[in-house]
């Protein structure tokens, strides 16, 4: 269940008219906090991400399928997330006690800030070089106004 700040936060941004990857970057942002102070661990920052994606799902988040390119497991849980978040029910105490205990016994590193950077470069490398220098050239007159 995520946390009322984390919530207050989305729907704040909902409010704003932001997008829902936007709303969603909350739920992952509160991820990234649980692994580091210990409340649980991940595999890796792509898995910590996606655990993030689908709370903000489950919380009513509008998010996107998943690309075609992803795995039809993954597709078929993001799709039952936003299911969820239309019924309403409860995950099962028992499933969410053996996600929890599993996820205990998975490292912590996922969530440093190194992890963090090589995880970005390494999806940066797989967008093109035009959608690279597009986010620089964003970046940049981010920093001119601030």
């Amino acid at each position: 269940m995520p946390e009322k700040k984390t919530l207050d936060r989305a729907r704040r941004d909902r409010r704003q008219w932001k997008n829902p990857t936007t709303q969603a970057g909350e739920f992952v942002r509160e991820e990234m906090h649980h692994i580091r102070e210990g409340k649980h661990g991940a595999r890796s920052t792509k898995q910590a991400i996606a655990i993030g994606l689908t709370k903000a799902r489950r919380a009513g988040v509008r998010l996107g399928r998943p690309p075609r390119s992803a795995k039809p497991s993954t597709r078929k849980s993001a799709a039952a997330a936003s299911r969820a978040a239309r019924t309403g029910r409860k995950p099962s105490t028992s499933r969410s006690r053996a996600m929890a205990r599993t996820l205990k016994r998975e490292p912590r590193r996922a969530a440093s800030r190194s992890a963090l950077a090589r995880h970005a470069r390494q999806v940066a490398r797989r967008r093109g070089r035009k959608a690279r220098q597009a986010a620089a050239r964003k970046a940049a007159a981010t920093r001119k106004a601030a």
